[in-house]
């Protein structure tokens, strides 16, 4: 067993903002023994403008903001999960990158956005990720000495396939690090994680970005941790904060055993007619 805690932020668009916001909030669950902090995606950047995204990315070599998350790890022993962070590519685009650090400092490896979010939304609001990122190709999981942990980042959540074929490969804790919007996270959010813990059988992490951001983007909060049986274990609300959870690793297998749709692989056709 592992203590796990989410860290629910109000990003802005100012570097220096967010990495004091992050110091402060993850104080408070390390004094508390957690031994793995996750963070939301756009953890350090919520950006208001596409020359403030790209004039604060950087590319991987030297990059300030994975220094930063770096630093939180060595010093205080603890496992981080940087949520998202944009690095810069060759081809003038970015990767929308998630870190997985150890508790010495070091990057056991990243995943990049794979769906990305390409929506115009009921509400009137618009979003093309695509203009400004380049979809990830790869899905890794990460055997670690807490536990199997496989790496998605918000919209990837709406394509259970990539959660099964993770689970399939191991994994038995899955992260969500998210900003997710305020109108689809009222009708959807809650129905789509307990829906991938159900489906997998496995821990469903989702930390969370909140409220309104400059720019006028508004988030939906409730960063959750999801039991492999559907149950949720702990919500945030939709104030900035945290919540801390005990992971239990040998539930996914009990889970798994009582309900083994995961690795059943049935043939059939569908006919249109």
């Amino acid at each position: 067993m592992f203590t796990i805690s989410c860290i629910q932020m109000n990003s802005n668009d100012v570097l220096e903002d967010n990495m004091e916001q992050a110091l402060i909030l993850s104080s408070h669950t390390i004094n508390n023994g957690s031994d793995l902090i996750c963070f939301p995606e756009n953890a350090l950047l919520m950006p208001s403008s596409r020359d403030n995204l790209f004039s604060n990315s950087f590319e991987e070599n030297q990059n300030p903001c994975i220094e930063f998350f770096v630093d939180i790890a060595k010093k205080n022993n603890v496992w981080v999960l940087a949520g998202s962070l944009s690095i810069k590519i060759s081809n003038g685009k970015l990767f929308n990158r998630c870190y997985l650090i150890n508790n010495k400092g070091d990057i056991e490896g990243y995943y990049d956005k794979i769906h990305l979010f390409d929506v115009s939304i009921p509400d009137g609001l618009t979003y093309k990720e695509s203009d400004k990122y380049s979809s990830g190709s790869n899905a890794p999981v990460f055997q670690t000495p807490l536990a199997n942990f496989g790496l998605t980042i918000c919209y990837d959540i709406r394509f259970p396939n990539l959660y099964r074929d993770i689970a399939k490969h191991g994994a038995n804790v899955i992260f969500i690090p998210s900003a997710f919007t305020e109108f689809t996270g009222k009708l959807h959010w809650h129905a789509l994680l307990r829906s991938r813990a159900i489906e997998t059988g496995s821990y469903i992490v989702a930390p969370a970005q909140t409220g309104k951001h400059i720019g006028g983007r508004k988030t939906f909060g409730h960063s959750i941790v999801v039991h492999p049986n559907g149950t949720i274990l702990k919500d945030a609300g939709v104030d900035v904060g945290s919540i801390e959870c005990t992971i239990d690793p040998k539930h996914v297998d009990n889970i798994r055993k009582q309900i083994p749709s995961l690795f059943l692989n049935s043939k059939y056709s569908i006919e249109v007619k």
